[in-house]
């Protein structure tokens, strides 16, 4: 868990870039930073590994302060990945990946194996990529190596500065899937900068809106878009994405088992496919549990997460069928 406690930062020109923050980011979910430009939301990440430090006020990992700890060893400790991608290119796959191992001194057969262990779960096969060089991948490649370098070490926590945005479209959308999919097998602590509410609200379990160095409001894709905070709430996410994302939720589950996740790893509660979404973000709600078990029929047809009622619901109103 991470923990800011009454966090402000200001510059030496006087910039005020977060005023009195305190917000937990919590374990093994993905919480997702949003807001307009300049309003502080890469300044309060970059605190998490000490790149930028508090005026005033305390970051707190798993309850111990960060402040008396050694940067680059907190540094090792934690996964970054940046929109520039970053690999080291006269580096090959294999080395840009291995790095951190590296530093940690890992035992070489142990660096090798966590290296084609990465590179098989972000679809890379190692005999073929390994020994290549970042110039010699597409875009959406190499940032798959930056994701999966940002791992390698097994950090608990993972730091995701508008991971995607460089990237075209259609590239963009199967990193989003993919960060999903991963995350889903090895539950870290990330924390994802954006500027683009739909890939907020199909990542997060948790969305901070942030404005001018103050949050508006946290809180699950899903509360944003039924209770916003307040009218500027309402603007960025956008009136028309949350009227056709109410509407949404009379829907039924059995209209979207196609576009619903894999078999969770933990316990799952059981939902007909008759109810609607609606029904479905409610039961998830008071349940605890993090997955939905949809029967239908008397069988098993699908799991879900909030995050994949979301998808659904951005696959509607892009005007997919599903």
């Amino acid at each position: 868990m991470i923990r800011f406690e009454q966090v402000t930062k200001q510059f030496p020109d006087g910039t005020e870039a977060l005023k009195d923050i305190s917000v937990t980011f919590p374990t093994y979910k993905l919480t997702v930073l949003i807001g307009p430009s300049g309003c502080g939301k890469t300044t309060l990440m970059r605190m998490v590994n000490k790149l930028e430090t508090p005026t005033k006020g305390n970051v707190f990992i798993d309850e111990k302060s960060i402040n008396g700890l050694d940067e680059v060893q907190l540094r090792r400790s934690i996964g970054y990945v940046i929109q520039r991608i970053g690999l080291f290119p006269h580096m090959t796959i294999e080395e840009n990946v291995s790095l951190v191992p590296r530093l940690l001194e890992w035992p070489k057969q142990q660096t090798a194996e966590r290296v084609d262990e990465l590179l098989e779960l972000v679809g890379l096969e190692p005999s073929v990529y390994k020994q290549r060089y970042p110039l010699e991948l597409s875009g959406g490649q190499q940032q798959r190596v930056g994701v999966v370098r940002a791992l390698a070490g097994d950090p608990n926590i993972v730091l995701m500065d508008e991971p995607f945005s460089a990237l075209d479209p259609i590239s963009r959308e199967q990193l989003q899937e993919d960060l999903r999919n991963l995350q889903q097998e090895i539950r870290k602590t990330i924390v994802f900068v954006t500027h683009d509410m739909d890939e907020a609200l199909k990542l997060a379990d948790q969305v901070v809106l942030m404005r001018e160095g103050r949050i508006e409001q946290i809180g699950t894709p899903q509360e944003l878009i039924n209770q916003p905070a307040n009218d500027f709430v309402r603007s960025f996410i956008g009136m028309d994405r949350i009227n056709r994302q109410r509407s949404f939720g009379e829907r039924k589950l059995k209209e979207f088992l196609p576009v619903f996740g894999a078999e969770p790893g933990g316990s799952a509660l059981q939902i007909s496919s008759e109810a609607t979404i609606d029904e479905a973000f409610a039961k998830l709600e008071e349940s605890g549990y993090s997955y939905l078990e949809i029967h239908e029929g008397g069988r098993v047809s699908a799991y879900a997460s909030d995050r994949d009622l979301v998808k659904a619901a951005l696959l509607k109103e892009a005007g997919e069928r599903v």
